[in-house]
C-alpha cells in the first residue's frame, strides 16, 4: 500500500532505514535494501514532519496537525512520550547529541524541546519567533553542529512567507536560541524548504541555499548585506519546493511542484 500525501522522511543514521510521515495520518519505517515498509504507526491527525533520533536509531520523532511532537519506537510502535506546542507542527531538526528537538509551528513560533536519550522523554525549554512579522507556517527547522559566523552551532528556520532566520544556539543553556540574522525574501504560496551550504561556508560567507516560485534554484550569503543572492540554478518548469544535499556536498536535489527530481552536481574550482 503507497503512502498518501508525503510530507517529510529521513534516514536513520546507520543508513538502514528511511521514516516518513504522511497527511493519511500514519508514519511508516522502510528497510532500505529490501525496499520494504517494516512498520505502519497510525495517528489520530496528519503526520507533517519525522526524525530519527541522531544517537538512539530506535527513536523516531514526528509532528503532526494536532500540535504535538510524539516520540515511537518504531520496533514496538509505541507512543513513548507527547508533548504540545501553540500550532500544527510544520518542521523539526534534531541537535547532534540528541538532547534537543528544535520544531516550527504553523504560527510561525519556533520551540526548544529537551529530550532524555535513553526514556524518549520530552519537555519543552524555550519559545521564539522566528523573523517572520506575521504568523507564516515554519517549513525549515535545521540544525547545524558549527558555523564560522557564529563561532558554534546553529539553527536555520523558513516560513511561508519569505522569512529566513538564522539563530545561534546555546547547548549550554538548554537550547536558548539567539537571531544572529535574517533575510526577507519573496513570499512562497507552496510549503517551500531552504537548506544550509555547510562546505561552501566553510570557504567564506554564510550560504543557504532554496527553492522558489519561479521554478529556480537560489543561493544565498548571509554576511551580504546586499547582492545576497551569489547564484542561481535554472532548470525546474515549476515552483521548487525540496533541497537536499548528500553527505559529501558534491550532490544537490531539488524537487519541484510538477514532480521532476533534478540532482545537480557540484563544479570543482581552482
Amino acid at each position: 500500500m503507497s503512502q498518501v500525501g508525503l510530507t517529510d522522511f529521513d534516514f536513520s543514521t546507520n543508513n538502514q532505514y528511511i521514516a516518513s510521515s504522511s497527511m493519511d495520518k500514519t508514519v511508516r519505517v522502510w528497510d532500505i535494501s529490501r525496499g520494504l515498509c517494516i512498520r505502519v504507526i497510525y495517528g489520530v491527525s496528519s503526520q507533517l514532519c519525522i526524525r530519527f533520533h541522531p544517537v538512539n536509531n530506535n527513536f523516531l520523532s514526528a509532528g503532526n496537525a494536532k500540535k504535538e511532537i510524539n516520540v515511537f519506537n518504531f520496533s514496538t510502535g509505541r507512543t513513548i512520550s507527547t508533548t504540545v506546542v501553540d500550532g500544527e507542527v510544520t518542521a523539526m531538526d534534531h541537535d547532534h547529541t540528541g538532547q534537543f528537538i528544535f520544531c516550527g509551528d504553523s504560527q510561525g513560533c519556533i520551540y526548544t524541546v529537551s529530550m532524555n536519550s535513553h526514556t524518549g522523554a520530552l519537555s519543552r525549554t524555550h519559545r521564539n519567533r522566528s523573523s517572520s512579522k506575521h504568523r507564516s507556517a515554519v517549513t525549515t527547522v535545521e540544525y547545524r553542529t558549527f558555523s564560522l559566523l557564529a563561532r558554534g552551532p546553529v539553527l536555520l528556520a523558513f516560513t511561508r512567507d519569505g522569512s529566513l532566520s538564522f539563530f545561534s544556539v546555546s547547548l549550554e543553556m538548554k537550547g536558548y536560541l539567539t537571531l544572529r540574522c535574517s533575510l526577507k525574501l519573496t513570499p512562497r504560496l507552496h510549503s517551500i524548504r531552504a537548506s544550509f551550504c555547510p562546505l561552501l561556508s566553510l570557504e567564506k560567507g554564510e550560504y543557504i541555499v532554496a527553492g522558489s516560485e519561479d521554478a529556480n534554484v537560489y543561493f544565498y550569503d548571509l554576511t551580504r548585506p546586499r547582492n545576497t543572492c551569489v547564484n542561481k540554478l535554472q532548470g525546474h518548469g515549476y515552483p521548487v519546493i525540496g533541497i537536499a544535499w548528500n553527505h559529501g556536498e558534491n550532490l544537490l536535489a531539488s524537487s519541484d511542484f510538477g514532480g521532476t527530481v533534478i540532482v545537480w552536481k557540484r563544479a570543482k574550482t581552482a
